[in-house]
C-alpha cells in the first residue's frame, strides 16, 4: 500500500509541477474541467463547451455521417455538409463545402471527397493531415486521430500526416476497395475480401495485436478503433482483434451485421433489421443504443456514436464535447508529445491503471490532476515551442513510472524502502527545524 501512495504524490506533483511555471490563466479561463465519476468507477474529465456533438436533431436530408473525438458531421443529398460539435480548430466549418460525395472525421478535423476525385479538409493540421490538395482520382477517404487516408480509384492508397508507426505507408498498397484509420494504424481492405494493415507494431506503443488480420477472409468492410481492428464478413458475422480490455472485440456472437463502426473504446454493428448492437466502454453511455430502429448507417467517435435513420435523420448517444475517457488520455504528456501513441504515454497509462487508480490518495491525486493539467495542456499545444522543454521535465515522471510498473516485487520493497527513508529523514528534519524556532540575531 505505501508504494502506491508514495508513488502517487510523486508522480502526479511531478507532471503538474512540470507545466505549472506556464502562464496557463487565459487557457483557463475558457475551460470547464469538471471531474466526473465513470461507468466503471474510475475518474475521467469532462470539458463541457455549448455545442456538444449531439446537437443532431434537427438534421435532414442526411445521407452519411461521420464521428470524430468531439465532433459529428453529416453530408446532405445536395452534396453540402453539416457538423457539429468541439471546433476550437475549426473542424466543423463546413459551411461553404459544395459537391460533395463521402465525409470523414479525425482528431481535430474533418475531410471530403468531391465529385471529381479531388479532396478538401479543414481543422488541426498540426501533422499535415490536411495537406490533401494535391490528390486526385479519390474514391474514399478516412480520417485516423492525425493522419488521413485516400482510396484512388485504380485501388491504390495515399496518406498524409502522422507517421510516428508507420500508419502512412501505404505506397506499395495495391487492389484495395475500402480503407479505415484509427488512432495509430491504417487498414485496407482488398478485393479479394482479405485485409492488410499498417500500424505500431512494437508492443508498449499501441501495439495491441490490431495487426493480426492475416488469417482474415470473406470481408465486406473494415474499421478501425484506438487501438482494434474490425470487420465484417460475408456471412454476416463480425471477427475483431487488438486490446480488448473494455470487450470492443467481444463480437463472436454477433450474427445478421449489415454495418460496422469502430470508436475509440467501442465497437458498434448494425443489424439487417435497421437495430444497432454495441460492445466496448460506455462510460458516457455510447453503447446505450438498444432502443434505436430504423438505421440504415452508423458511426463511432470516440465516446460517442451517430445512427442516421432511412428518413435521412439523426440520433446520438454518448459523452459530451471531448469527455475525456481515463483509458485515453495523459494531458500534459498527450500534448507534450503530440500524440497519445509514444511508448511514454504508455508507461504513464500503466502506472495510472495499476498504482493511481488502486488507492484512495491516488484517485484523489488523479481527480486533482484532470483539474488543474487539461488547461496546461492546451496552453502547451498552443505553444509548440514548449514541447521539448515540457517533455524533458516529464524524463523524472517517465522513469519513475518504468520503475514501477516493470519491476520485480523485491526490487519495489527496495524501492518501498528508499522512499520510506527520505520521508522519515524529510519528516524528522522539518521537526528538528520546527523545534529550533526562528533564528535570533
Amino acid at each position: 500500500m505505501l508504494l502506491p501512495v508514495l508513488l502517487s504524490i510523486a508522480l502526479v506533483f511531478s507532471l503538474i509541477l512540470t507545466a505549472s511555471v506556464l502562464n496557463t490563466a487565459p487557457v483557463m479561463a475558457r475551460w470547464q474541467v469538471t471531474p466526473v465519476l465513470a461507468a466503471d468507477t474510475t475518474v475521467c474529465a469532462g470539458r463541457y463547451y455549448s455545442s456538444p456533438e449531439f446537437e443532431v436533431g434537427d438534421w435532414m436530408d442526411i445521407i452519411e455521417v461521420v464521428a470524430g473525438v468531439g465532433h459529428t458531421v453529416g453530408l446532405k443529398s445536395d452534396g453540402t455538409v453539416v457538423a457539429v460539435g468541439y471546433n476550437e480548430y475549426g473542424c466543423c466549418n463546413v459551411g461553404g463545402w459544395t459537391d460533395i460525395t463521402q465525409v470523414a472525421a479525425g482528431f481535430y478535423y474533418t475531410a471530403g471527397v468531391k465529385s471529381d476525385g479531388t479532396v478538401v479538409a479543414v481543422g488541426d493540421n498540426y501533422y499535415g493531415q490536411c495537406n490533401v490538395g494535391g490528390w486526385a482520382g479519390i474514391n474514399q477517404t478516412t480520417a485516423g486521430w492525425s493522419h488521413t487516408v485516400g482510396l484512388k480509384s485504380d485501388g491504390t492508397v495515399v496518406a498524409v500526416g502522422w507517421n510516428h508507426s508507420g500508419e502512412c505507408d501505404v505506397g506499395d498498397w495495391t487492389d484495395i476497395i475500402q480503407v479505415a484509420a484509427g488512432e495509430g494504424h491504417t487498414v485496407g481492405l482488398k478485393s479479394d475480401g482479405t485485409v492488410v494493415v499498417v500500424g505500431p507494431e512494437i508492443p508498449g506503443e499501441f501495439y495491441s495485436g490490431q495487426y493480426d488480420v492475416g488469417n482474415w477472409t470473406a470481408i465486406t468492410q473494415v474499421a478501425a478503433g484506438s487501438g482494434h481492428t474490425v470487420g465484417l464478413k460475408s456471412d454476416r458475422t463480425v471477427v475483431a482483434v487488438g486490446y480488448s480490455g473494455d470487450g470492443q472485440c467481444d463480437v463472436g456472437n454477433w450474427t445478421n451485421i449489415i454495418g460496422v463502426a469502430a470508436g475509440g473504446e467501442h465497437t458498434v454493428g448494425l443489424k439487417a433489421d435497421g437495430t444497432v448492437v454495441a460492445v466496448g466502454s460506455n462510460s458516457f453511455g455510447q453503447c446505450d443504443v438498444g432502443n434505436w430502429v430504423d438505421i440504415i448507417q452508423v458511426a463511432a467517435g470516440s465516446g460517442h456514436t451517430v445512427g442516421l435513420k432511412s428518413d435521412g435523420t439523426v440520433v446520438a448517444a454518448g459523452g459530451y464535447v471531448l469527455e475525456l475517457l481515463p483509458t485515453l488520455w495523459c494531458f500534459i504528456a498527450t500534448a507534450a508529445y503530440g500524440t497519445t501513441l509514444v511508448q511514454e504515454i504508455q508507461i504513464l497509462r500503466e502506472f495510472r491503471d495499476d498504482y493511481l487508480l488502486t488507492n484512495p490518495v491516488g484517485k484523489a491525486l488523479v481527480e486533482l490532476y484532470y483539474r488543474v493539467s487539461p488547461p496546461i495542456a492546451e496552453f502547451i499545444t498552443e505553444h509548440p515551442t514548449l514541447k521539448p522543454i515540457v517533455r524533458a521535465g516529464l524524463v523524472p515522471a517517465v522513469a519513475m513510472s518504468a520503475v514501477a510498473v516493470n519491476t520485480s516485487p523485491a526490487e519495489k520493497a527496495v524501492i518501498v524502502g528508499l522512499l520510506a527513508l527520505v520521508s522519515v529523514a524529510v519528516v524528522v528534519w522539518e521537526a528538528r527545524r520546527r523545534g529550533r524556532g526562528p533564528e535570533r540575531n
